[in-house]
């Protein structure tokens, strides 16, 4: 028996996985792709949940790693450090909300196939 899935939620629910990295400064975000994870039946939903919440732990993993040193850094030079430093940080940023929204419109635009983030490590 084939089983069909709702076109329209699944893209509603895809979507919210992926655009809660826009508050990942905010620890809860990766509560919106869990939560999604758990209530959602549909293969394709539950995938780009679990690619959003590998996507999350790698952006705090850069984030710290790099970010960390440079905070410092620019607490040790009185700020220099990170006026040196910021076209790292701007490229971090339009790296993380570039592949955020190349995941959405992904979503928007083939709903039959789950998205995949290039270069993430994967713990799930």
């Amino acid at each position: 028996m084939q089983v069909t899935y709702n076109e329209d939620k699944r893209k509603l629910l895809s979507c919210l996985c992926h655009g809660a990295i826009f508050f990942s400064t905010t620890l809860f975000s990766v509560g919106v792709p869990i939560v999604i994870n758990i209530i959602s039946d549909d293969p394709v939903v539950k995938s780009n949940a679990k690619e959003s919440i590998n996507f999350h732990f790698n952006v705090w993993f850069w984030a710290t790693l790099i970010g960390v040193p440079i905070g410092v850094l620019s607490w040790l030079t009185f700020g220099i450090g990170g006026i040196l430093f910021f076209p790292v940080v701007a490229f971090g940023f339009l790296l993380h909300w570039g592949l955020t929204i190349w995941g959405l419109l992904s979503c928007l635009a083939n709903s039959e196939q789950p998205f995949r983030y290039p270069f993430i490590f994967r713990l799930l």
